[in-house]
């Protein structure tokens, strides 16, 4: 790639403000109001700009930052632990396990106001492909606004839930930006000890908002090899107490050992120093295939995995439509050569027109991206020129424990539905609401026309959406939906809960025990029957049938659902699956101690304790004067903030219910806070 276009592109994307210019020097501005919206967090090492910070932006050092003084931390801290991934016999033989991983630097918004719990609208990148990505880097930063970004709550829950860690981004931006020699200094500055304290701060950073490392971009050029040892000195140290806390660093092919920038689009004597003081290193998008071997070699050479290193692939201007040269990262039938590095996938929202970014807009463009132009894994599509990750790298999944439930939810919606009924008609996202999600989107077997099968958003079960499967059904058609290690008990149960929009369908789930006996291959499911002794619940037009695993043992390696029409085309939705023991499940316990923590007019922040055992989320609902309960939202973290509120007619204190939700979507009895007008 052009350097100097690769420059621009950097600058000109990690965050609004990326090209501001220097003004004369001005104190830090100061925390905003505490009922005020809480927002990711992002800081500079040490020394402020000169001038004033713009609209909505707050200047802040990160060397002053205590976690005990953090008004926002309960809203930014992750909730949701890294779950364990296992890896299932591959969807497809091209498919491989072991080789070339998948990382992703993912701007989800601004580098200043990026809310911490989600927003009023549905227009939102939710990621969802999780099972092809091994690191997800939150990207931005700015000369303008700061330069260390925290990754906001809901993308780190999301990613844990899913089993994939999430770094916090340290960017220096070049010097045409707004870049200052001045940062980079600060960063990597010794104390009395000898020590980095800034490497420290950044490790209790990741500790406190319960993220898992940071992504180390160094591109202010200008420097000397003093300061590149400074910088290696720093790296080392940073992994050194990262490692210490389960956290992990990955360097950016910028600086080289000299101080100096120059990207090498190489793993080379240039940067080997910072390579083997980090975890892993995303190669800059000048490489070339005889780079990439040779980078390969050198990391073998180095006692390193070629696959700690990720080829940049630049997608952010053309997504799917890019041209890359496939061969030089992931060539067909040989061994892969390194990793892939893809920058900026969020152009599978961006690049739609304003009136085209319906939830259902994007997630077609985001399964073309990660699934290929089949949009099938189990066939891709030999002839499409865009190698999917699909195509190349296995799927993982941590659907390993009982109970497991889904009811779909991408983290985004139109509204907002509890057992088929709409609750909130207010469009929203919190990634953090996102289900564990099927990693094969989508695989359909059957003999016959092949039926479209999406995420849907005009009506859903829980959540904001639910699976519609759409077509003739000439031919009995089975719906992969999740690779598991479950363990089947004496009374294990499988739920479903769907509904038939048009046609008539019998529906049966699918359940393997053992692993398919090829990459490939359907997995040996056996069918169900859904008869007169099952049980059957119907609520606002959904059905629940509830099917024991009778004369299963053993584990369940695989689910889904055999779907055969009786009349046809077919509309059919399926919102819920459950694997449980049978019986009704136990209420979760309530949380306690909720309170008012601020409060401006109409504006509140609410908080409150967990309670003990597994949460997946909060809801918050407003008692109204007249007995019935409106949905304000819902989170997994333990504070919320509410906004614009009003008095109700005749009402002298507002009061809210707190609520814990169960892995089984079963939820507490609440606790109550007032507020007085």
């Amino acid at each position: 790639m052009n350097p100097t276009r690769r420059t621009v592109l950097i600058a000109a994307t990690a965050g609004a403000g990326a090209a501001l210019a220097p003004s004369p020097p001005a104190a830090a501005a100061p925390r905003a109001a505490a009922a005020t919206p809480p927002y990711a967090s992002y800081w500079y090492p040490d020394s402020l700009p000169a001038g004033s910070p713009g609209p909505g932006i707050t200047w802040r050092s990160l060397t002053s930052w205590r976690a005990a003084d953090d008004p926002d931390l309960a809203c930014n801290a992750a909730a949701v632990p890294l779950a364990s991934r296992f890896t299932p016999t591959p969807a497809n033989t091209t498919a491989r396990s072991g080789q070339a991983r998948v990382q992703a630097l993912v701007s989800f918004g601004p580098t200043s106001g990026n809310p911490s719990q989600g927003s009023a609208t549905a227009d939102y990148y939710a990621l969802t492909h999780w099972a092809y990505l091994d690191e997800l880097v939150f990207w931005g930063g700015s000369a303008g606004e700061g330069l260390i970004l925290a990754p906001n709550a809901p993308v780190v829950d999301a990613a844990h839930r899913h089993g994939v860690p999430v770094l916090g981004n340290v960017f220096l931006p070049p010097v045409a930006y707004g870049g200052r020699l001045e940062w980079t200094r600060d960063l990597v500055r010794k104390d009395a000890t000898g020590h980095y304290p800034l490497a420290a701060q950044l490790v209790a950073v990741a500790a406190a908002y319960g993220f898992d490392g940071w992504f180390v971009n160094a591109e202010t050029g200008g420097g000397n090899t003093a300061l590149g040892t400074a910088m290696l000195g720093f790296v080392k140290e940073l992994k050194a107490l990262a490692a210490a806390k389960g956290q992990r660093v990955t360097w950016y092919d910028a600086m080289t050992v000299n101080g100096t920038v120059s990207w090498q689009g190489a793993l080379d004597s240039q940067n080997q120093a910072f390579f083997q003081a980090a975890d892993a290193m995303f190669v800059d998008f000048r490489w070339s295939a005889a780079t990439l071997a040779s980078s390969g070699t050198k990391a073998r050479q180095l006692g390193r995995s070629r696959y700690e290193l990720w080829a940049g692939v630049d997608v952010e201007s053309n997504g799917s439509g890019s041209s890359v040269d496939w061969d030089a990262i992931v060539p067909a039938g040989k061994p892969h050569v390194t990793s892939i590095g893809f920058y900026r996938p969020e152009w599978t929202r961006n690049h739609l027109p304003a009136e085209q970014r319906a939830p259902e807009d994007f997630h077609a463009a985001d399964d073309r991206f990660w699934t290929g132009r089949s949009l099938d894994p189990s066939r891709p599509d030999a002839s499409d020129p865009w190698r999917a990750p699909a195509v190349s790298v296995a799927d993982r999944s941590t659907v390993t424990s009982v109970p497991f439930a889904s009811v779909f939810n991408t983290g985004h919606g139109l509204r907002w539905y509890e057992e088929g009924a709409v609750t909130s008609d207010a469009p929203w996202n919190h990634l953090g609401l996102q289900d564990r999600l099927p990693s094969r989107r989508w695989v359909v077997r059957t003999p016959g026309e092949r039926p479209a099968v999406s995420f849907d958003f005009t009506d859903a079960w829980r959540g904001g959406s639910s699976v519609l499967v759409a077509g003739e059904l000439d031919q009995p058609a089975v719906l992969d939906l999740y690779a598991t290690r479950l363990p089947i008990g004496v009374n294990t149960v499988v739920d479903l809960t769907y509904r038939s929009e048009s046609g008539e369908v019998d529906v049966e789930p699918a359940v393997a025990t053992a692993e398919p006996h090829a990459a490939g291959a359907t997995p040996p499911y056996r069918y169900l029957t859904v008869d007169a002794g099952v049980r059957v619940n119907s609520v606002n037009g959904w059905q629940t049938v509830t099917v024991p695993l009778t004369g299963l043992s053993g584990t369940v390696r695989a689910l889904g659902v055999r779907l055969t029409a009786t009349e046809g085309p077919v509309r059919w939705r399926l919102g819920g699956l459950a694997v449980r023991p049978a019986g009704p499940p136990p209420t979760p316990a309530a949380p306690s101690g909720a309170r008012v923590t601020a409060a401006n007019g109409g504006d509140l922040r609410l908080a409150w304790d967990a309670a003990p055992g597994a949460v997946r989320h909060h809801t918050l609902h407003r008692l109204l004067p007249d007995g019935t309960r409106r949905f304000l939202g819902a989170t997994g973290q333990r504070a919320y903030h509410l906004a614009g509120l009003r008095p109700e007619q005749g009402e002298s204190a507002a009061r809210f219910e707190v609520r814990t939700v169960g892995e089984l979507y079963n939820a507490s009895t609440p606790v109550t806070v007032t507020h007085p007008w």
